[in-house]
């Protein structure tokens, strides 16, 4: 069955789109229009404005587009949602805001001081892997599938760990550089160990674990959180069955290989940007360290 059946704003997220368009247009204003308005501002980077609108037309696509939908419907694009989620957007959030509006955001103490117990390499990975496992342990998923405003809270209280967790290794601000490029590593394959067992938890199952997938009832209600209650008050559905011809337990074995798939990519091209980034560096010094062993009156 396809699933236009659900209707234009269940498939398209009207609303959202309309609010991520206006968070992408203050974007623009602040850094832009509005920028001498604030104390040691810089100009907007053709780098930082194009991370920030790829990380808004990525959360728009997993969230607003057929593809929020089809979570509700199939396991495995839930694990896709919560992949790009968690593992890539936040990433391009943190490269696309400007430093000096971290800064500004930081000249608050309190926040200041949370943010920055709160992004320790340990803390960080505690937390957002920690938060994670548990949102995917089956009572807890079912729970927050279920209900709007638990999953609107703790599907926001994920993407903030996620932005913590990646800061330490993505951030640009001098003063909260907490790791070097050989520790940058052993945080990327702690963060691995750490989310393995998740995803093994549900790759190895041997039954569906979900009631929000394998139950009428549970995943009836959990198309409520975007499908419009008078849209589905109108439609005769047995189960996400309807929808695929993969049996429940296949379905949530692909999810999670999915998911560690792309959480091994994105860790993947992580390492790599640390090691060019790291290399760089070593070749830059050793090119200062010549050129003054030649010329020892160079002043650096």
């Amino acid at each position: 069955m396809a699933i236009q059946i659900f209707g234009f704003r269940a498939l398209w997220s009207p609303y959202f789109f309309i609010f991520l368009a206006l968070v992408l247009a203050s974007y623009f204003l602040v850094t832009i229009k509005f920028r001498k308005k604030f104390s040691d501002s810089e100009p907007l980077r053709i780098g930082q404005a194009i991370h920030f609108s790829i990380a808004i037309v990525l959360l728009y696509i997993i969230k607003g587009s057929p593809i929020d939908l089809m979570g509700h419907l199939m396991f495995y694009a839930h694990m896709i949602q919560m992949a790009i989620l968690c593992l890539v957007i936040p990433q391009f959030i943190i490269l696309g805001v400007p430093a000096w509006i971290w800064r500004y955001l930081f000249k608050r103490s309190a926040l200041k001081n949370v943010f920055t117990f709160m992004t320790k390499p340990v803390v960080a990975l505690l937390l957002f892997n920690g938060i994670f496992s548990i949102y995917h342990i089956p009572l807890v998923f079912d729970l927050v599938k279920t209900s709007f405003w638990l999953h609107a809270a703790y599907t926001s209280l994920l993407f903030v760990m996620a932005i913590i967790f990646w800061w330490p290794i993505d951030n640009k601000l001098e003063d909260h550089q907490s790791l070097s490029g050989l520790k940058k590593v052993g945080y990327i394959f702690a963060g691995s160990a750490l989310l393995l067992p998740a995803c093994a938890l549900i790759i190895f199952a041997e039954t569906p674990l979900y009631s929000s997938f394998s139950d009428p009832d549970a995943w009836a209600k959990s198309l409520e959180l975007c499908v419009p209650a008078s849209t589905l008050a109108g439609l005769t559905l047995s189960g996400p069955e309807m929808f695929s011809s993969l049996t429940l337990l296949n379905d949530q074995q692909l999810g999670g290989i999915i998911m560690k798939i792309i959480q091994e990519v994105v860790y993947g091209v992580a390492l790599a940007q640390i090691f060019f980034s790291w290399y760089r560096k070593e070749q830059e010094e050793t090119e200062i360290e010549k050129q003054h062993t030649l010329n020892p009156h160079i002043i650096e």
